[in-house]
C-alpha cells in the first residue's frame, strides 16, 4: 500500500543519502530492491538491523553474470538509485547509456556530494565538507564559538536524499508526458544551498549578520534558544512573534515593563540572563506543565529514549516499532493511499529470479 505502489526501484547499496532515499520510497509503497555485494548480509554487525522497506539481493556487479543480473533488474525498473563517485558505475558498464539501452524509461538517479562535474567531482568528502563549502556550516553555532556540526541532517539527508527524491518524483511525472526517462544529478552542495534559500535571501538583503549566533534564528535572540532547568534538563523557546513572546513572559512570571523591548538587540544579553535565571528555578517537568496548552512556543527538549512517549508523537504514531526498536513512521501521510508500517526484509538475500518473476508485467 501507499501512493507509490507499482513503482519499481533498484538501489545500488551504499551509505548516507541513497539508503535513506530508498527507505522513503519503500515506506511510500514503492517496490525497492537493494543490490548488495555477496556476503555483506552475513557480515552485518550483531544487533544492527538491515535496511527496512525493501528486499535485499546479493550480486557481484563486477562480473559479467552479475552485470547481466543488474541489467535485468534495471530493464524492469522505473528508478535506479546510486551514490558512488562519478565514473564508478561507468567502470562497471552500468552507466546511464548502458542502462538507457536496457530501459529507455528508466529514471537514473545519481547522488554525490560535489556533483557529477567540476574540480572536486571525483574528490572524497563527507557531509561536514559539503555543508562547510556552501556557507551553511559557518552560519550554525553560538556567538564566539566554532561552527556547530548539525549531525548529518543538513547535508546528507536535507540537501541530499530529499533533493534526490524531489528529482526522482519530478522525472517520473515528466516521463508520464514524454515516455522517456532521464538522469537526475543530485549533489549535496546544490541541495544544501537550495535548502538555505531563505537565509541567502536575508543575507542578500543585509538582514543576516555574518557573525554566527547573533541572528534571530541561530541562538542570537534570547527568545529563540534553549535554557537549562534546575534538574539539568532543557526547554526549547521559540517565542518569535510578539503575542507568543507575551505568553512566554507570562509563563516566566515576568513583566515586560521591567525588561528591554523584544526587538532591542542591545538589551538581548540582559534578557538572556533573566530568562536563564528564571528557567533555572524549576525542573523541566514543572516548566512543561507551566507552558502546557499555551502559545508561548516553549517545549521540553526530549531525548531519543523519551520522544516516543510524548503524547503528541504517541497520538500521531510518529515513531513505530520495527523489529523491536523505535523508528520513524512513514511520512508524509495520505488520505486515500496510506502507507503501511515498515517491515524488515527477510533474514537472508532474496533470489534475483524471484524479484524478476514478481516484476514481470
Amino acid at each position: 500500500m501507499g501512493p507509490l505502489e507499482g513503482v519499481r526501484v533498484v538501489e545500488m547499496a551504499g551509505m548516507g543519502p541513497v539508503p535513506h532515499a530508498a527507505m522513503l520510497l519503500g515506506d511510500l509503497g514503492a517496490d525497492v530492491v537493494r543490490v548488495e555485494r555477496p556476503g555483506v548480509l552475513l557480515r552485518r554487525p550483531a544487533g544492527r538491523q538491515p535496511p527496512r522497506s525493501r528486499a535485499l539481493v546479493e550480486i557481484d556487479a563486477g562480473t559479467e553474470a552479475g552485470r547481466a543480473d543488474v541489467l535485468q533488474l534495471i530493464g524492469r525498473a522505473d528508478v535506479l538509485l546510486e551514490g558512488f563517485r562519478p565514473g564508478v558505475m561507468e567502470r562497471m558498464r552500468l552507466g546511464p547509456d548502458a542502462c538507457a539501452a536496457a530501459n529507455p524509461r528508466l529514471v537514473y538517479a545519481r547522488m554525490t556530494g560535489w556533483g557529477q562535474d567540476g574540480p572536486l567531482a571525483r574528490t572524497a568528502g563527507h557531509d561536514i565538507n559539503y555543508i562547510g563549502l556552501t556557507g551553511v556550516l559557518d552560519a550554525i553555532g553560538r556567538d564566539g564559538a566554532p561552527p556547530t556540526v548539525p549531525l548529518n541532517l543538513v547535508g546528507d539527508y536535507g540537501g541530499g536524499s530529499l533533493y534526490l527524491l524531489l528529482g526522482v518524483l519530478a522525472a517520473l511525472i515528466e516521463r508520464g508526458r514524454s515516455g522517456v526517462g532521464q538522469v537526475v544529478d543530485a549533489a549535496i552542495v546544490d541541495g544544501t544551498s537550495s535548502l538555505a534559500a531563505a537565509i541567502w535571501g536575508l543575507h542578500g538583503a543585509g538582514a543576516w549578520r555574518a557573525e554566527r549566533g547573533t541572528n534571530r534564528l541561530d541562538s542570537g535572540a534570547p527568545f529563540y534558544d534553549v535554557y537549562a532547568s534546575s534538574d539539568g534538563g532543557h526547554m526549547a523557546v521559540g517565542a518569535l512573534e510578539p503575542r507568543f513572546y507575551a505568553a512566554l513572559l507570562r509563563g516566566l512570571g515576568l513583566d515586560a515593563a521591567d525588561l528591554p523591548e523584544q526587538g532591542d538587540r542591545a538589551g538581548w544579553p540582559r534578557l538572556r540572563e533573566t530568562f536563564a535565571a528564571v528557567f533555572a528555578t524549576r525542573t523541566r517537568a514543572e516548566w512543561t506543565q507551566v507552558f502546557a496548552g499555551t502559545d508561548a512556543c516553549v517545549t521540553p527538549v526530549l531525548s531519543f529514549a523519551e520522544a516516543p512517549d510524548h503524547p503528541q508523537l504517541a497520538h500521531r504514531r510518529s515513531l513505530v516499532e520495527v523489529g523491536g526498536v523505535h523508528q520513524p513512521a512513514p511520512a508524509p501521510r495520505f488520505s486515500r493511499t496510506p502507507s503501511e508500517d515498515p517491515t524488515l526484509p527477510a533474514p537472508g538475500p532474496t533470489a534475483v529470479a524471484a524479484v524478476l518473476a514478481a516484476w514481470t508485467d
